[in-house]
């Protein structure tokens, strides 16, 4: 993939704000986990490695299109990445119960429909209600977590690629294993809505004060 524009790199090396530093760290945090260093993630993604690496430092700030790369790259979701700059994240160690109202939960658009957070802070596993309409279901998904779907409204094709395609209809429900390509698409182009429920992908243990090999970023 050649490189696209990427946006201008400020030239003061500070944090834009706190948001894009908490949404930074956490791309570092995947890309880590994934084993990538900036430079293979800058070839999946066509971004420069200069954007990447002032980006991961809360230097810069990506567009919309950009994060789409960036979590298609990591094996996640814009929205999860937007809702790393949640400021009102709770310590995942906390027991206490959450309640999400309607209004509430991170919002983006996400390849052709939108997705909203279903809980805020890190958790166990990811939750996604999902609305869209497009006819067109892209590229295929591919990530090590396994993950869920129930549709709620509309007809559904889910692709399952070399498993085949299943139509599903409100009160459906597949479970597929990580690793398993998959994508989807409105059957008769209405809108359909559905909750997505994906594992948190496994990050690395904390460092143990071990020098890091700088060669790899």
């Amino acid at each position: 993939m050649s490189p696209i524009a990427s946006p201008t790199v400020p030239t003061l090396e500070r944090v834009v704000d706190e948001q894009a530093q908490r949404v930074g760290a956490r791309i570092r945090a995947l890309r880590r986990a994934h084993g990538l260093t900036l430079i293979q993630v800058a070839e999946r993604t066509g971004l420069s490695h200069p954007f990447l690496s002032q980006l991961e430092r809360g230097h810069a700030r990506p567009s919309m299109v950009s994060l789409e790369r960036i979590a298609r790259a990591l094996g996640t979701s814009q929205v999860e990445l937007l809702a790393a700059g949640d400021p009102e994240q709770r310590d995942p160690d906390d027991p206490r119960p959450q309640v999400l109202r309607s209004s509430e939960g991170a919002r983006g658009p996400f390849s052709q429909g939108e997705a909203r957070l279903l809980v805020r802070g890190a958790r166990a596993f990811e939750p996604l209600e999902w609305v869209g309409a497009n006819t067109d279901p892209g590229d295929y998904y591919l990530h090590d977590e396994d993950e869920f779907l129930y549709v709620i409204e509309g007809d559904v094709l889910l692709d399952l690629g070399d498993d085949g395609t299943a139509r599903l209809g409100p009160g459906d429900s597949a479970y597929y294993r990580g690793g398993t390509p998959h994508r989807w698409r409105s059957a008769d182009g209405a809108q359909f809505r559905l909750v997505v429920v994906k594992q948190k992908p496994q990050l690395p243990d904390p460092p143990t004060g071990r020098r890091r090999d700088r060669s790899q970023p």
